[in-house]
């Protein structure tokens, strides 16, 4: 009986100190952090349009992302056109959902621009920052969106380049196809406290 009554009380004794640490999580979190552990990776779109000022506000939202020495190699094409949304799904392998998506954005650097010259990758990171801004305010404008991967397969970068026009100076990063989500994909905790080191390895 002493036993149970031990491993009861302990029991209580963890749920309670889980659950003030979870309290304490939640006297953090705004509405930003919120936003940004609800982000996911969406591939099911509904069958509405998104209007044009939301997207504007997207690339906006991108165009406020960290560059290195305030540069901005970036450029963005944004994708409307339903046959153009078809030949991006059907010649890419991982980008088949923006048949169903209501647009999608590709994401691009301009190498002339980035700091450290031409041979430089100063845009990958400066085009990678734009691309996480634009996820999340999709999130938090109740939109999905999905990162599918341009850059560095180079069979990507010709297809994309031909289908879109986009001069040899412009390396595409990415392609986000995005639309109103269809409510299937989840958030995915991935927080892993082994991966924190803290002052030293």
């Amino acid at each position: 009986m002493r036993r149970i009554s031990f491993w009861l009380l302990a029991s209580v004794i963890i749920a309670c100190l889980a659950g003030s640490a979870w309290a304490a999580d939640e006297a953090l979190m705004n509405d930003t952090l919120k936003t940004i552990f609800s982000r996911k990776s969406v591939r099911t779109f509904k069958s509405e349009p998104v209007p044009k000022e939301k997207l504007e506000l997207l690339i906006r939202a991108g165009m406020a992302a960290p560059t290195a020495v305030d540069k901005r190699p970036w450029e963005f094409i944004v994708v409307t056109d339903r046959a153009v949304l078809k030949q991006l799904a059907d010649d890419l392998p991982f980008a088949k959902m923006a048949d169903k998506a209501a647009a999608a954005i590709i994401v691009g650097g301009d190498v002339r621009k980035q700091w450290g010259g031409m041979d430089s990758d100063y845009w990958i990171m400066d085009c990678s920052a734009a691309t996480e801004n634009i996820l999340i305010a999709a999130e938090s404008m109740g939109l999905g969106a999905v990162w599918t991967a341009v850059y560095p397969e180079e069979s990507r970068i010709r297809t994309v380049r031909q289908i879109l026009g986009i001069p040899s100076h412009i390396v595409p990063l990415n392609l986000i196809p995005l639309g109103v989500p269809a409510g299937r994909e989840k958030p995915k905790d991935k927080y892993n406290p082994g991966q924190i080191h803290w002052n030293k390895w």
